[in-house]
Formats: C-alpha cells, structure tokens, sequence
C-alpha cells in the first residue's frame, strides 16, 4: 500500500461509512464515499479535499461501479482499498413472504459488493495488490425468525468474501469480512429503544477494526471472517 492509501467506502453515507471516513481520513487516507443516496449538503461533512463524495451510484449495476471507480481513478490516480459496506435490511416471515424482499435484499448486499468489487479489482491490483473489506453478518452464521432474506444475502457476502480469497490467494491481494451483530446507531436505538445499547458494536469501534484490516500490519491475514458481535 502506499505512503497515502486511497479507499473507496461504499454505502459511505450511513453511519458506519462516515465513521470509516473519519477514521481512515484520520490515519492519513484519502477516502472516496459511494452512496444510492443524495450526496450530503456542503456542511453535513467537513471541507476536506482528502474527502471525495459520489452520490447516486448504483453499486448494483455494473456499468455504474465502473464508472465510479473510474472517478476515483481520475481524482488520485489509484486505489489500495475497497470496503464494501452498502446494503440493507428488511424483516419479513418467509411463510408468505414477497419475493421482492429477497430480491432486494440481494441486490443491496451481495450484487453491490460483487459489482464494486469486481469494478475495483484491476485497479486495486495494478497498486500492488491491495485489499477490499466487506461488511457481511452475524445473522449469516445464525439466525432468526423474520430474517431469513437478510440473512441469505449476508451469508451470500460471506460465501463471496471466502472464494474471492482463494481466487487471489496466489497474489498480493488481501480480502476479508466483518461480521457485525446489532451496530448502536440512530436508527437501531429508535427500533428497540429498550434494548441495552451499551452492548452492541459503535460504528468507530468497528470501523476501527476494519481499518486495521486494511493497514499493512494485517498483512499475514488472508481470507479472515471477523465476528464482531459486542455483547449481544
């Protein structure tokens, strides 16, 4: 990795994607956030041109991953880092369930971290090899009732992160996975104000964890799954 790596962070405009933009922007990164959503407003993130924000990507779409990616290329000349955090949850029974809740849960969590990585690998190995972190699942392992689309997409990020390892394992590439429970943030707190939220995983902590992933000191790490559960 080089003197002043660049990571693009999908999904970088929630909680845990702004929280591994401070923290790698900390470390002395240049970051590239991707998002579905809108860009922020000028002043909902710091003026910073370490900081680039893309909005309205469709990280499920091949062609749009590329033309992302190739953006980044064109702002720094280089990539070191993917992290793929965008996706997202919906609860639903499967006993007559809507399709469509799976097919969205898919999309959002596996297609997108597929599309962007496969969009960022030439560039990640033309830096020297590189790394790409995706944010899968605890629910992936274990899950539970009304979970089964969120959970098959997750266990599909983890399947994906598994064999993207053994295809590279030959090379310099480095590929993990977090797997997170319950993330203390805005949204959870409101769903279940009278959970312990003292328990679950704050973004930072775990951007943190995933920053250290991406750092040459993780180097003899290849392939790893992190549970990363809090107390939960």
């Amino acid at each position: 990795m080089s003197a002043v790596p660049v990571i693009v962070v999908t999904g970088g405009f929630g909680a845990l994607g702004r929280a591994l933009g401070q923290v790698l922007r900390a470390q002395g990164a240049q970051v590239a956030l991707l998002d579905a959503a809108t860009a922020p407003d000028a002043g909902a993130l710091p003026d910073d041109d370490g900081l680039m924000c893309l909005g309205q990507v469709r990280l499920d779409e091949p062609e749009a991953a590329r033309v992302a990616m190739a953006q980044v290329l064109q702002w720094h000349g280089r990539l070191d880092g993917l992290v793929n955090v965008a996706g997202g949850f919906q609860m639903q029974d499967v006993a007559g369930g809507d399709l469509a809740i799976w097919e969205a849960m898919y999309r959002s969590n596996l297609r997108s971290a597929v599309c962007s990585t496969q969009a960022a690998l030439p560039a990640l190995l033309a830096s020297g090899g590189g790394c790409v972190v995706n944010v899968g699942a605890a629910a992936a392992e274990r899950t539970g009732a009304g979970m089964g689309a969120y959970a098959a997409a997750k266990a599909g990020v983890a399947r994906f992160t598994e064999a993207l390892a053994e295809e590279f394992k030959a090379s310099a590439l480095r590929v993990h996975a977090v797997l997170p429970s319950l993330l203390d943030t805005p949204a959870n707190r409101a769903a279940m104000p009278d959970a312990d939220a003292s328990r679950w995983v704050t973004p930072t902590a775990l951007a943190k964890v995933v920053a250290f992933l991406l750092s040459p000191e993780a180097e003899p790490l290849h392939g790893a799954l992190i549970p990363a559960r809090g107390r939960v």
